[in-house]
């Protein structure tokens, strides 16, 4: 029943593949009793978180090896793989499970047209956690996730990359690819001690418009609100959707700290202006918090959270003010 009732949802998800593996994810935890899940990407030679759940979440935009993780071998023999104990099995990464607190693990191949693309991984904090029942519902809900994979690049010209890692509404990268390069802004920060920074947005009052004009002028804000925010944007800046009303804006190779307010004004400035739709006057804000690479840290869920906290400090300015 409970797979039934996630085909429904996928269903409603239409061509968001992004969304539907996250989507997956979030609820193979409940299903099969996990402590983390994640869909995994095999790009070039390389493993790609590209939805995390549970445990794993911290790892969304990680990239490993192929021929270094079990992942990788699953995709390369596209034959499903178990590790009853991460402490013992020599084909694991054991700092790396250790890190997340992973101890088993079953991997599941995701694939296109005959090719592994990708897996489907539910995690455990135990070992010998998982049975064969645990195997048959997983291996339902990678044939879901595959033929969301399907559908998506049938009816659709854009590539699975690009379905996977680009939000469906706005065309802004999503979480998982905005994680993927922070990660690599932090190591690169970190190489050539240059700086960089990272932007926390939240719109503000998409709550009321939605109650008070419906989703379809919600959307329409959504939409605006993301081409201002590349308006405003560098050439070298990634902006992303982060979910919902939140957005994200990596700004890589600042020249000093006041790069950081000078997005920031740019960013305002774009979103204040009057946004007219179907002939009717509505109101843009933004509360936007920040975090500076790496004088705030080198840890990309760190920084994350202080740009987060500062957001919110700007959010309750805002309500002060009004």
């Amino acid at each position: 029943m409970h797979i039934i009732n996630i085909q429904t949802e996928i269903a409603k998800l239409g061509l968001d593949l992004g969304g539907v593996m996250q989507y997956v994810t979030d609820q193979t935890l409940p299903l099969i009793q996990a402590d983390g899940a994640a869909i995994e990407l095999a790009e070039s030679d390389e493993m790609v978180y590209r939805a995390a759940s549970g445990i794993a979440r911290g790892q969304l935009g990680l990239r490993l090896k192929i021929e270094k993780s079990l992942s990788g071998l699953c995709v390369i023999s596209g034959n499903t793989m178990s590790c009853d104990d991460s402490e013992t099995d020599s084909r694991v990464d054991r700092l790396a499970c250790q890190k997340v607190g992973l101890r088993s693990m079953i991997v599941m191949p995701l694939k296109h047209n005959g090719i592994s693309v990708g897996v489907l991984k539910a995690m455990s904090k135990q070992a010998n956690k998982f049975q064969q029942q645990d195997l048959k519902l997983l291996q339902m809900l990678s044939e879901v996730v595959a033929a969301a994979m399907f559908f998506c690049v049938k009816y659709d010209n854009d590539n699975l990359f690009i379905r996977a890692t680009h939000d469906s509404m706005t065309g802004l990268p999503n979480r998982a690819l905005f994680m993927d390069r922070l990660r690599n802004a932090v190591t690169q920060s970190n190489r050539t001690k240059s700086l960089s920074g990272i932007l926390i947005i939240d719109m503000d009052g998409l709550k009321a418009l939605n109650d008070k004009h419906g989703h379809r002028i919600g959307d329409a804000a959504i939409i605006e609100f993301s081409n201002r925010l590349l308006n405003a944007a560098r050439s070298s800046d990634t902006t992303a959707r982060l979910g919902g009303d939140e957005f994200g804006v990596l700004l890589l190779q600042l020249e000093d700290k006041n790069g950081i307010d000078a997005a920031i004004q740019r960013i305002n400035i774009e979103i204040n202006l009057p946004f007219i739709f179907e002939g009717i006057n509505y109101s843009l804000k933004a509360s936007i918090g920040s975090a500076l690479i790496p004088e705030d840290g080198l840890e990309p869920d760190k920084l994350l959270e202080i740009a987060d906290q500062r957001m919110y400090k700007a959010k309750r300015a805002h309500k002060l003010m009004h």
